[in-house]
């Protein structure tokens, strides 16, 4: 046991591909604003048109198992991301944390919550970042689902997927504080929600009420690590707990702006639709209830 954790701490914190990667906009895939812009810009007017389309189409595209099979896939990637970015944030602060003592009032929660100005986007945490990045452009396929599979609010969701395109690549551009614990929380939601969705897109409509709940519960854990995430960056940088302030504070900016723009999409889905998750297993469970209650009606 203790050699098959061995193994995996080398494999995913001690490698030296980890250890000695770099940002850089030449040399990774997807690095540049150029790509970036092109990809934000076809992907939201692909998913705008094909909504506009279909719009008169009641029945959804049939995608087989598609969906079912992308669920697994973005469950099992986000729990290696997740593996990896706790394993490398513990091995950061023990290699790092000697030069904290004396020196500075850096400490381990707040070197998580606060870069030191200056850090540069290299080393293990932010190998693990770029993978998250990576990630993202397999999310956003939920996005496309969503369209194709006619469900309620999703250009809403297209654009969201968008925009956490593009916190991905903000995170890695500018050394953003915080993004440890983000992606940390975003990673371990979307494992225990991708498989929940998975769940129901195999087994079908008996698991859509508990799936429904479980994806629910994930999205609302992650938005409070994010507002507390945010609440402590804000005391970090202009409260003067850190000397010179927080690293990508400017970036950090127009995270929030677009997390306010994802709480949006949240609130316009559960709160006032209460149908457009964009798996579908809310849609399916309200599916199942209006044909449970045409059954009742028709034995009455």
């Amino acid at each position: 046991m203790a050699a098959l954790v061995g193994d995996a701490a080398y494999w995913l914190a001690e490698h030296p591909d980890i250890v000695g990667f770099r940002w850089s906009p030449s040399g990774l895939w997807f690095s540049t604003w150029a790509f970036l812009l092109g990809f934000l810009a076809t992907y939201v007017s692909l998913c705008l048109a094909a909504d506009a389309l279909l719009r008169r189409r009641k029945q959804p595209l049939p995608l087989g198992p598609l969906p079912a099979a992308h669920a697994l896939l973005m469950a099992a990637v986000s729990a290696a991301i997740f593996a990896g970015t706790l394993l490398s944030a513990v091995a950061e602060i023990r290699d790092t944390r000697w030069s904290w003592r004396g020196r500075s009032r850096t400490t381990p929660l707040r070197w998580l919550l606060c870069f030191p100005p200056g850090t540069r986007s290299s080393g293990r945490v932010f190998f693990w970042s770029y993978a998250y990045y990576l990630s993202r452009y397999l999310h956003a396929a939920r996005g496309v689902f969503a369209v194709l599979r006619r469900r309620r609010g999703a250009a809403a969701r297209a654009l969201a997927h968008a925009a956490s395109v593009a916190m991905a690549f903000l995170w890695l551009e500018f050394s953003q504080s915080f993004q440890v614990l983000a992606i940390l929380a975003s990673t371990l939601a979307h494992a225990v929600a991708f498989g929940f969705r998975f769940w129901v897109d195999s087994a079908g409509l008996p698991a859509a009420r508990a799936a429904r709940s479980g994806s629910l519960a994930c999205q609302l854990g992650l938005l409070g690590c994010n507002l507390v995430c945010h609440a402590g960056v804000v005391w970090m940088h202009f409260g003067g707990a850190m000397a010179g302030g927080c690293s990508g504070i400017g970036a950090w900016v127009v995270n929030t702006l677009l997390n306010a723009a994802l709480l949006w999409v949240f609130l316009h889905c559960y709160g006032t639709r209460g149908v457009c998750d964009d798996d579908g297993v809310t849609a399916a469970a309200a599916t199942a209830t209006v044909s449970l209650k045409k059954k009742k009606k028709k034995g009455m």
